[in-house]
């Protein structure tokens, strides 16, 4: 029954984002493991866009590590542990509060040795700036406590690079780079400390890889000239290799020449779920405090108020004029969502 429940939420997340996405290009899948016990590892800029996209796209059915505060009504805690998500406690949540990591991180060894997959993003928070941030040492936690109380363990570590177009904005384009498997007994040796920076480094250094890495220093001017250039975000290889080039060595893309036809269809396709996008415009939106949660909340609105709103309308037609009629207009409003955000 469980599995079921899980296929099916991927199933519905996978559909929805279809419509969300104009591209979701995926990278690597093979590197991931299928039965072997797998620590994902991955950058953090979009909220809970990034946890859903692993979750739909890395093969896996994952456990993650979710920040505590989502947990904290009864209703929405049962959801999210029937989704294989755990709570993780930070400073933030109060110094009482950190003890209760100790029983999260024993349930992560014994998922780990049961060879199931979790899902970290070991920098703790999301930003959407697009840089890889020091990474905390939890993870590093979670592996070597792991490998001491079950060393046959044959952990792997799958670095993980997502990168967005355009983060905030909708529609907007995805990759998802997954690294080459990091076999964790490597790191082990009698000096816990030095393992631990080492495994530190090895991670971050591959997720700068998979993902764009702007150093901290001259950030701002960094981006304005990567955008001056319009570099593709969504192949982090080559942006990565223009900027230790100093900018001599880039790949461009080319403007839209359908922006016109674009905004047509996607007037088109808000007047048919006016509804749904007046109570983003004008009740969510605003209430929005980090920017890194508005690609969230937008697609929440677009995989529960939206269908219900246009399942709504469907019965409404069917029932004053006829089936056919209504089936003509669910067939046109797909089509007109395909082509706004597809397009």
């Amino acid at each position: 029954m469980k599995f079921i429940w899980l296929y099916s939420v991927r199933l519905y997340l996978s559909i929805g984002m279809f419509f969300y996405f104009k591209k979701i290009k995926i990278h690597g899948i093979k590197n991931v493991p299928k039965n072997k016990p797998v620590l994902l590892l991955s950058n953090h800029q979009n909220a809970l866009l990034d946890a859903l996209l692993i979750a739909t796209k890395s093969g896996r059915f994952s456990y993650f590590l979710t920040r505590s505060a989502v947990f904290k009504k009864s209703l929405v805690s049962k959801i999210l542990n029937s989704l294989q998500m755990l709570p993780i406690y930070r400073i933030r949540d109060g110094w009482s509060k950190l003890s209760n990591n100790n029983a999260i991180f024993e349930t992560c060894s014994e998922l780990l040795n049961k060879e199931e997959a979790i899902v970290i993003f070991p920098e703790g928070s999301h930003n959407l700036k697009r840089t890889v941030r020091p990474l905390s040492k939890g993870f590093t936690r979670i592996v070597f406590d792991t490998l001491k109380k079950y060393p046959k363990t044959d952990l792997q570590l799958i670095p993980v690079g997502l990168n967005f177009e355009k983060a905030e904005k909708c529609p907007d384009s995805t990759s998802i780079f997954f690294g080459e498997p990091i076999v964790a007994k490597g790191f082990i040796s009698e000096n816990r400390n030095e393992d631990v920076v080492r495994l530190k480094a090895k991670i971050q250094s591959e997720i700068s890889k998979l993902t764009t890495h702007i150093p901290p220093d001259n950030y701002n001017e960094t981006l304005r000239r990567l955008n001056g250039l319009q570099v593709d975000f969504l192949d982090p290889k080559a942006v990565n290799m223009c900027i230790t080039s100093g900018f001599k060595n880039c790949n461009t893309t080319r403007k839209s020449k359908i922006k016109g036809i674009k905004l047509f269809f996607k007037g088109l396709l808000i007047l048919n779920i006016l509804f749904p996008y007046l109570i983003w415009k004008r009740i969510i939106q605003p209430k929005i405090d980090e920017i890194e949660f508005t690609s969230t909340f937008r697609f929440a609105i677009a995989i529960t108020l939206v269908p219900f709103y246009l399942l709504a309308i469907v019965f409404i037609t069917a029932f004053l004029f006829s089936f056919k009629a209504a089936v003509i207009y669910l067939i046109s409003v797909l089509i007109i969502s395909l082509i706004a955000i597809k397009l």
